[in-house]
């Protein structure tokens, strides 16, 4: 099929590259403008720029897609589809109409639960069990287009913001080359109830609360894994805390109760969390034994 790819993170790339691998006719790759990272804050490439010019493909990078300029460029390309993932702009109706069979959106939850921009940090932090992935047709709705394809998968009772985003980024992909291999697309509207909205992450939500219950605690460590970290004050330093399991223990909320090679045991609203793997501001993440090598702790000491 002629199409125009739409998208820019790790998780697009693997849809990309599935699509070429399926032989698939990708006339223009849409990506966000080349952003500065690192330490010398260069500009770098997104990730799907980057599959697009190993595959020798058009890249094309606008601030906006709501100009007639940029509508006339895309166009000019009489894409059969547009397959959409992560991209990060909005696309106007005039863009959305440009395709003769429209726009498929790879979405990474089971719609209409956690509509919008971090479906995957939502669905951990509200405990979800299940999580999958969506090919929906686009319309100008949030996440509102009626679905084409749909596939669950287990969230694993340790499963981190990393690794589900890894599995659902594969399983989009696989997702997509199905979809399009389809004669004709039997498109299901979405359900009018269960709706939910998954905003976006903001930065001081991993800030913890020592006064919830443990098993709340352990959900936001795992959904801010590895973005952006959720993290406690300790002696009026901010300390990352990376794995951590929840314990039937009591204690006074954010203080240390135990300290040994294995963990640092740290009481909450309810519960503990024995905590495995930690980061002190401008450090490195380290296993608790490395941790307590540079940073000692001692039981008694308490998180603000």
């Amino acid at each position: 099929m002629k199409l125009i790819f739409a998208g820019t993170p790790v998780f697009a790339a693997q849809a990309l590259s599935a699509l070429i691998a399926a032989g698939h006719d990708i006339t223009l790759v849409l990506t966000q403008p080349d952003r500065p990272a690192g330490r010398g804050m260069a500009l770098q490439p997104s990730p799907v720029k980057q599959v697009a010019l190993a595959h020798g493909l058009t890249v094309y990078q606008p601030q906006s897609l709501k100009t007639p300029e940029v509508q006339a460029e895309l166009a000019a390309f009489e894409a059969e589809a547009m397959v959409v993932a992560a991209y990060g702009l909005i696309l106007p109706p005039a863009v959305l109409a440009l395709p003769q069979r429209g726009c498929l959106n790879i979405h990474a939850s089971l719609l209409p639960r956690w509509r919008g921009a971090a479906p995957i940090q939502r669905a951990l932090l509200a405990g979800d069990t299940l999580s999958g992935v969506c090919i929906m047709q686009m319309e100008v709705g949030l996440d509102t287009g009626p679905v084409l394809l749909q596939r669950a998968l287990p969230i694993a009772a340790d499963e981190t913001a990393g690794s589900l985003h890894d599995r659902l980024a594969s399983l989009g992909a696989d997702l997509i080359v199905e979809a399009l291999a389809q004669a004709d697309w039997p498109l299901r509207p979405q359900a009018s109830d269960g709706v939910t909205y998954a905003q976006k992450i903001d930065k001081a939500e991993a800030l913890i609360d020592w006064q919830q219950a443990a098993v709340a605690i352990d959900r936001q460590i795992r959904a801010f894994n590895p973005f952006p970290g959720a993290y406690g004050r300790l002696a009026g330093q901010n300390v990352k805390l990376w794995l951590a399991r929840p314990l039937a223990v009591d204690g006074s909320p954010g203080e240390v109760l135990q300290v040994d090679k294995h963990h640092v045991l740290i009481a909450c609203g309810q519960g503990a969390l024995a905590v495995s793997e930690l980061q002190k501001a401008g450090g490195k993440r380290l296993p608790v034994q490395q941790f307590l090598a540079g940073h000692p702790l001692s039981v008694g000491q308490r998180f603000d």
